[in-house]
């Protein structure tokens, strides 16, 4: 079990994340959502043991992560940042071997792990190719399945979807499903609230750094939640998992600017592209001004 008690963050005076707590067990996936800015990648380095807490602690398996040795962190635990960047031309399979260097199998073991988590992401066809001659898509592939190789217990992914591919997105988080079924606990940021509504058992909302909402996806996307923490009004139609047709017709899709936006975003492209998955629990399509800032 990952678990923050009372954790606070700072970055130099100032306060990102105010005391909250978390807990992530073995086999569930929980969705870290929130706005631009909220604090989402500061709780996750945190929670990574890649940043200090100012105050309260984080626990793995009950034990302080701050007096674990480094190779039993990094063995029970996998860290995707939300961005990554690769200056040297390495070859996917040295670059995917990385996520393996906490461990010392016998190279059968290792090119095997490789071999697993390439394969995991439909990545195996990369395999000879340099990292730097990858597209972005399949450079987040190929990361995701660095931290896949090493097998952990806990995943900390930050928004491992952005720069895929419709089709890959799903993929991706079916496969994190997957896992999450085998017994691990993934923690993973999204800003799909389509996506999380659709694959994850719970969902934490960040707001300025404040744990505001917590719990099963259908109790936490309220309306006013998302008027809150995203400026966003919502439009619910549970039975099709699209938008109500007769309030948002192509007219107003294609209104001036000067009007509310009605903006479908990808929280119903399961049901479109992967015909054999049951429709989403609930769909939600938005309007809204954001605000910029």
């Amino acid at each position: 079990m990952l678990e923050a008690q009372q954790l606070a963050v700072s970055l130099g005076a100032r306060r990102i994340v105010h005391p909250l707590d978390l807990v992530l067990r073995k086999g569930e996936m929980v969705g870290l959502i929130g706005a631009n800015g909220s604090g989402k990648s500061t709780l996750l380095r945190a929670l990574a043991g890649l940043l200090p807490a100012e105050s309260g602690s984080v626990l793995l398996n009950g034990k302080p992560l701050h007096k674990l040795p480094l190779p039993e962190i990094a063995r029970a635990r996998a860290y995707l940042p939300q961005s990554q960047e690769c200056h040297w031309p390495l070859c996917v399979e040295r670059v995917v071997a990385l996520g393996r260097l906490p461990f010392h199998g016998s190279p059968d073991e290792e090119a095997q792990a490789v071999t697993r988590a390439l394969c995991a992401l439909d990545a195996q066809h990369l395999r000879e190719r340099a990292i730097t001659q990858l597209s972005g898509g399949e450079r987040a592939r190929v990361f995701l399945a660095r931290a896949l190789a090493g097998d952990p217990s806990f995943l900390l992914l930050d928004e491992p979807a952005a720069g895929l591919d419709p089709c890959h997105q799903l993929q991706l988080m079916e496969l994190l499903h997957q896992f999450a079924q085998q017994g691990r606990g993934i923690l993973v940021v999204l800003h799909d609230l389509g996506i999380a509504a659709r694959f994850c058992q719970r969902l934490l909302v960040l707001d300025h750094g404040h744990l505001t909402a917590a719990g099963p996806p259908e109790t936490v996307l309220t309306d006013a939640v998302l008027a809150q923490v995203h400026q966003i009004q919502v439009y619910r139609n549970v039975e099709t998992g699209f938008p109500p047709r007769e309030r948002h017709g192509p007219k107003e899709v294609s209104a001036l600017p000067d009007k509310p936006q009605f903006k479908p975003r990808s929280c119903w492209k399961g049901a479109l592209l992967n015909k054999r998955q049951a429709p989403p629990r609930c769909c939600v399509a938005y309007r809204g001004n954001c605000k910029a800032g």
